[in-house]
């Protein structure tokens, strides 16, 4: 049986949780739902009983209120405390090879093999305002959950109109797309990231599917993901280089070098940084305590 990981980031039984017990419904038996304001993000020791629901699970379904145009914080404090460098499945790849050389890593990263599984996601978001630009930044502020451990994403959407406590009840339409998305991502389960088709709303970029965009004259990055094209006639986008999107596997093999680059460099340097570190002026912080 596959395992189904729903991650929760509202309120007990409101609106982003009602979603997200209609995706794990669909999704099928065992799936298990995690209620983010249950733990303590601060405490290792829930940061350790979450990884090992992370790395254990075959599928994630995060809900989440849209909390100033994007996500709650409890997400992205578990990205900053959980993931980055420890889940990246680039890093992990590297280290891991090490290990099986016979060597023991000379960083102090989690080396945890389970990390490089495949895992599919689904994202649930869901908000108060009926008009987009008050949605913009949700789903790919999510995107941040998933990318560093290379989970594909199968499906993502986002909700208007629920501003009050479990309001989403009023929208028939929105809970069979939340059931619909739980199916989706249940049935994608087991596939290599490359296999994985995308069943959500289709957007600008072919990998993160979303349409938030940089443009730099005629040159276009994905704000979400860094996938590369540029604007031509009529204003559309030719896309011409996906290695550069951080869903790409390429993007974070060429991130790992350089993040070990950058740290040789560092490391060389350090009694220069010593020296300018002691001209800093000192200027003592004050505390409520």
């Amino acid at each position: 049986m596959s395992k189904v990981l729903g991650l929760s980031a509202g309120t007990a039984g409101g609106s982003a949780e009602i979603l997200l017990r209609l995706a794990l419904d669909a999704a099928g038996p065992g799936a298990e739902l995690v209620r983010l304001a249950d733990l303590d993000l601060t405490a290792q020791s829930d940061l350790d009983w979450l990884w090992e629901k992370l790395v254990e699970c075959d599928a994630l379904i995060v809900s989440t209120p849209i909390m100033s145009r994007t996500m709650a914080a409890g997400l992205k404090l578990l990205v900053d405390r959980l993931l980055g460098p420890n889940a990246d499945a680039a890093i992990i790849e590297q280290l891991v090879a090490v290990r099986r050389a016979g060597n023991e890593p000379a960083v102090p990263f989690r080396v945890d093999e389970r990390v490089l599984r495949p895992r599919v996601a689904g994202f649930l978001a869901v908000g108060g305002s009926l008009t987009p630009q008050w949605k913009t930044l949700t789903l790919p502020l999510m995107h941040t959950l998933t990318f560093s451990m290379h989970i594909a994403v199968a499906d993502q959407v986002v909700f208007g109109g629920a501003g009050t406590p479990r309001s989403i009840l009023l929208d028939d339409e929105a809970l069979r797309r939340a059931a619909a998305l739980g199916a989706n991502v249940a049935g994608q389960v087991g596939k290599p990231y490359d296999d994985v088709t995308y069943l959500g709303e289709p957007g600008l970029c072919p990998m993160c599917h979303l349409s938030v965009v940089e443009l730099t004259g005629t040159d276009v990055a994905c704000a979400t993901c860094g996938c590369r094209g540029t604007l031509g006639n009529a204003g559309r986008i030719e896309w011409t280089d996906r290695t550069t999107s951080v869903l790409s596997m390429d993007e974070k093999r060429a991130h790992a070098v350089e993040i070990q680059e950058t740290a040789t460099r560092h490391r060389e340097a350090q009694a220069t940084i010593a020296e300018r570190a002691a001209t800093i002026p000192v200027v003592d912080p004050v505390s409520p305590r």
